[in-house]
């Protein structure tokens, strides 16, 4: 968490600071490293999503990169709550701020001068992911197939959440190695992951608690997903689909619920 769902949620709302200038840069943590002398009074040409990244496009300046890891978030406010953990904030020269809060201090900030180029996969919202294109990423792998849906250097922005809710659309079981899917089950999965990302970005993601550290699209509310997860973290619980009890295994340390009944 944050997912892409959430990080495409926080880029849309920074879009306002598109056009203006970095005033001043306040760094509140000395784990960000930044030369902000090369910054300041570059002008944000653009922001954009590159998997989990946000990527500040600056002026002849390269690109100012921010990965919100576990518990970060970036936004033009925050709560009372949040400025204790704000770790950084860009003074524009409209007035406005845009914060980065970072409670667990694990997300990062880097400036890449010659442009951000990280080895990143297929972006599953773009025209280039198509089913037989996740046909060929699977064929080629014996992993289990929702490894290959979390690998950033295959597929960009999927993490445990989504990847989850795409196989159970899908009908497929998370264990599965990727490469004994079959063309049909590839292009139902194609689908999963498109309507389910599509679907979480409409709801402004996903919120799944009330503390600090929880992700939240504004200092006001959270994403509602969360009221539309069908199998994740849902053991125990009755499959919407075939009224089988969900299940729950561990893959790669994390936790992975589906129905053994319908996902096969």
């Amino acid at each position: 968490m944050p997912e892409l769902p959430e990080v495409e949620t926080f880029v849309r709302g920074l879009q306002p600071a598109v056009g203006a200038s970095i005033a001043t840069i306040e760094v509140l943590d000395p784990k960000i490293a930044l030369d902000t002398d090369r910054i300041v009074g570059t002008r944000i040409s653009s922001i954009r999503r590159r998997g989990k990244h946000i990527v500040f496009a600056l002026d002849n300046a390269g690109h100012l990169v921010i990965h919100l890891r576990m518990s970060g978030r970036l936004r033009l406010e925050r709560s009372a709550t949040e400025i204790p953990y704000t770790r950084m904030i860009l003074h524009l020269d409209t007035g406005e701020a845009v914060y980065f809060v970072n409670p667990r201090r694990l997300g990062t900030v880097i400036h890449c001068e010659d442009g951000f180029d990280a080895t990143l996969g297929v972006e599953p919202l773009e025209t280039a992911f198509t089913a037989r294109h996740l046909e060929s990423l699977a064929a080629s792998s014996r992993a289990p197939i929702k490894h290959l849906l979390m690998d950033q250097r295959r597929i960009a922005g999927i993490g445990n959440i989504y990847a989850a809710e795409a196989l159970w659309r899908a009908g497929i079981d998370p264990r599965r190695p990727a490469n004994t899917l079959a063309t049909a089950e590839a292009t139902a999965l194609h689908a999963g992951i498109v309507t389910v990302l599509r679907d979480a970005i409409d709801q402004l993601g996903t919120t799944l608690g009330n503390s600090v550290s929880d992700y939240r699209p504004s200092a006001e509310s959270g994403g509602t997903f969360g009221n539309c997860l069908c199998i994740y973290g849902r053991e125990g619980e009755t499959c919407p689909r075939c009224g089988g009890t969900i299940e729950r295994t561990v893959q790669q340390g994390r936790s992975t619920c589906f129905c053994p009944s319908c996902q096969r």
